[in-house]
């Protein structure tokens, strides 16, 4: 227990640290600074339904995302497919894995990978492209794992290994998720979370183009390599501390509320809020809005569904689907399959 007690220190450090850091700029908007930027795109329709105010409510898969400290709230075995057509003929791919294993906790994989098409090469000299393709994405793969320190307060953690890559350059670097759930045994639930995503160190481009060739003087064989030296950008820290409640909790009907409080180091504070009703825990229906009070933000209106089934004895499929309303960039689909057994 002393070794919870430390890491739950050092959470509430950590999360004094990035409001600080906030206050000491606080006119000062930090939009596209930061690496990895694939890693605030998030994850589930269930999630995203809602307006990605999912930190208190995460109690499946997903939570690995949104806060691993909800996948202790997992009590059996879960496979998930999530697939989702971003912006810009972007597309994201996430798998995921998870399983109790009694007072051991719950342990976790995952690995979400973004690919776009193939683009053409072009130079000053070829504007119209050199024959050449070539092709950006990143990948991310990562462990979980979460425990019940007591009936009512639950810790959980991600490492992840990050990869971003674009033509012969890519940039490698490693993060840490951490997270805390506590739920109040009356309200109906009532249930108070915070998380911290994507703490680690900065991540830098290197490959064979960043070595160059440069003629120095005016003789004939006055070149020389020259080894660019790229700047290193840091990861998109994101600190969240959400609220939800049951609102209606009956034999037949659930109505669930929640709320979030998103605190980027690369952006505006913002405010996630969204709503879940369900039918016998087998059909549901979401709404949400997503980044309200985020400075020049595009997303806003979010909408989802989905479908709970029990197929055999041991075995439960769930179907969601997701809208998310992104302004001028239109809208974005999302789209899973999850298993549990």
């Amino acid at each position: 227990m002393n070794f919870f007690r430390i890491i739950i220190v050092i959470v509430c450090l950590s999360f004094a640290s990035v409001t600080n850091a906030q206050i000491g700029g606080a006119q000062l908007n930090k939009s596209g600074t930061t690496s990895a930027q694939f890693l605030k795109i998030g994850v589930g329709p269930r999630a995203i339904g809602m307006g990605g105010a999912y930190t208190a409510l995460a109690d499946d898969i997903n939570a690995m995302y949104w806060n691993p400290a909800g996948l202790a709230k997992m009590y059996s075995r879960e496979a998930y497919f999530n697939h989702v057509d971003w912006i810009s003929d972007v597309n994201l791919d996430y798998a995921g894995f998870g399983m109790n294993i009694n007072e051991f906790g719950t342990v976790g994989a995952f690995v979400s990978i973004m690919s776009m098409g193939d683009m053409k090469v072009r130079t000053l000299q070829q504007p119209e492209g050199t024959g050449e393709m070539f092709s950006a994405g990143a990948v991310v793969i990562g462990l979980s794992y979460a425990k019940l320190l007591t009936e009512e307060f639950a810790i959980g953690f991600n490492a992840k290994y990050i990869n971003e890559y674009i033509w012969n350059e890519n940039a490698i670097g490693f993060a840490f998720d951490i997270g805390t759930v506590y739920t109040i045994p009356f309200l109906n639930q009532f249930r108070l979370a915070a998380s911290i995503s994507n703490f680690g160190p900065k991540m830098k481009l290197q490959g064979r183009d960043i070595l160059v060739v440069t003629t120095v003087g005016a003789g004939q064989g006055n070149v020389i390599n020259t080894d660019l030296q790229l700047e290193e950008f840091e990861l998109p820290l994101i600190f969240r501390f959400g609220i939800a409640v049951d609102a209606i909790k009956a034999a037949e009907h659930r109505l669930t509320l929640a709320v979030d409080a998103v605190h980027p180091n690369d952006n505006s504070e913002s405010i996630n809020t969204g709503l879940e009703y369900t039918w016998n825990e087998i059909f549901f229906v979401r709404g949400g809005y997503k980044s309200l009070f985020e400075e020049n933000g595009e997303q806003g209106l979010t909408l989802g569904i989905g479908l709970n089934y029990r197929l055999l004895e041991s075995l439960k499929v769930k179907i969601d689907y997701a809208y998310q309303d992104f302004g001028r960039l239109k809208n974005v689909q999302y789209i899973s399959l999850g298993l549990r057994f």
